[in-house]
């Protein structure tokens, strides 16, 4: 008997249970819905010569930071593919494990390819979207229009299907059209609501439309019925913070971080947990809030275990902004440094952009706000090639526009607001207007 895929793709196994169990655990991991690991977990139980059940449950280590563990099950989906796979399935396997072992280029380059062959590979084509996606990371200036065009590419074979239109209407959100990925994004909402993903694209596209109002709703009434052990629960309340921040209500704003996104009470994975974390503390620093010591002390120590070593570029400017923040020079100086190692070698695909922002966070932390000035302005048009989304960023252009109003720089400060009118209506904005008098 033949099994296939959730998208008719055949599946190189012959146990009923371990086809069911894998199926399972794609669609709640393509969801970000809790149970997709036990389900994997299953699959492999009811057949351990399953190759792709192995190379799925790798991906759910390495989302997890479980870097021996993503290794070890990569390696082993390499060997079983080898003796009775596909051409398809020995692809897809080789695609992520090149992923477990931070070859993302080489990755990036062959999802390209197998997509053209095998355009409802769904879990492939999940690698290069999102704000934590191979495009998103690949230091490319043109991201958000590469994963319109991947999408739009491949469209046709996919149709209505709800994850399909989840990234669809996010990467048209993404790439400034907003009201197109809107509406996409709620058709993929109402085919499924037990879909973190779609809430989350949703969220993005009111919070970059300016409505703030229905982004508040959407996410009150829909966080209840996911379990905290959702890969998504912490960013979704981060942007719950986000929205509180827009209305001016920091002390609310840091609940949301103490009750649901700190890492003593946090289950979400180690990137979301940890530039989350930075993000929203400091936003609020940012805003003027006194964030006690402890908050970014304790972060700190945990992204310090997490993430010990110079790598993405994402990471490396969290981290930076936490260094800073704690104090710990010598840390900086370190990941500056190697920044500077990786560059040369031809290692860092974001080029100077990442070492700019890092000085650039320190001599706003030391109130230097002129020489922030002076290293942030002009990387600016630079700062989406660290990846993650805009409203991720965006922590940066507020960096920029607080560092003018402080240097005394209001026609450039106004300015930079009146861009980001046009692109995004704000109450904060306007606050900011008012209370800073320009």
């Amino acid at each position: 008997m033949a099994f296939e895929d959730l998208y008719g793709l055949p599946i190189s196994t012959s146990s009923d249970a371990a086809a069911d169990a894998y199926r399972e655990g794609i669609e709640l991991m393509l969801s970000a819905w809790p149970g997709a690991s036990q389900a994997l977990e299953l699959s492999i139980e009811a057949e351990p010569d399953f190759a792709l059940a192995h190379a799925a449950r790798s991906r759910m280590h390495l989302i997890y930071a479980e870097m021996p563990s993503a290794q070890e099950k990569a390696a082993v989906a390499r060997k079983l593919v080898e003796r009775n796979g596909t051409e398809r399935e020995k692809s897809h396997v080789e695609i992520l494990a090149l992923t477990t072992e931070g070859r993302s280029a080489k990755a990036l380059e062959m999802t390209l390819v197998h997509l053209d062959r095998w355009p409802r590979d769904a879990l492939i084509m999940s690698l290069p979207l999102g704000a934590f996606g191979l495009f998103a990371f690949s230091g490319m200036a043109d991201h958000d229009q590469a994963r319109v065009d991947l999408c739009e590419r491949h469209a046709r074979h996919c149709g209505e299907d709800w994850w399909f239109l989840t990234y669809l209407g996010w990467s048209h959100t993404e790439n400034g059209s907003l009201d197109i990925g809107r509406r996409i994004t709620q058709r993929a909402f109402d085919r499924r609501r037990e879909n973190a993903h779609a809430l989350h694209a949703l969220a993005h596209a009111m919070f970059e439309d300016g409505s703030t109002a229905d982004a508040e709703q959407l996410i009150a009434g829909w966080l209840p019925i996911y379990d905290r052990s959702g890969l998504l629960y912490g960013h979704v309340a981060w942007h719950e913070a986000l929205l509180a921040l827009e209305n001016g209500d920091t002390d609310k704003a840091f609940n949301v971080y103490a009750e649901r996104i700190q890492p003593k009470v946090t289950q979400a994975a180690p990137l979301n947990a940890m530039t989350d974390g930075v993000s929203l503390l400091w936003r609020l620093h940012a805003s003027g809030l006194p964030v006690p010591q402890d908050a970014w002390r304790d972060l700190a120590d945990y992204a310090e275990r997490r993430f010990p070593r110079t790598g993405n570029s994402f990471v490396d400017v969290h981290m930076a902004m936490l260094a800073v923040m704690t104090g710990n020079w010598g840390a900086l100086e370190q990941r500056l440094a190697d920044l500077q190692v990786r560059r040369e070698s031809g290692r860092l695909p974001a080029g100077s952009v990442v070492a700019d922002i890092c000085r650039a966070a320190h001599a706003f932390a030391d109130q230097s706000y002129p020489e922030c000035v002076k290293i942030l302005e002009p990387a600016s048009a630079e700062v989406v090639r660290i990846g993650g989304s805009h409203a991720q960023r965006e922590m940066l252009e507020d960096t920029l526009l607080i560092a003018l109003i402080k240097s005394g720089e209001a026609a450039k400060a106004r300015d930079l607001l009146d861009r980001r009118l046009h692109r995004r209506p704000s109450l904060r904005d306007a606050r900011w207007r008012a209370t800073m008098s320009l």
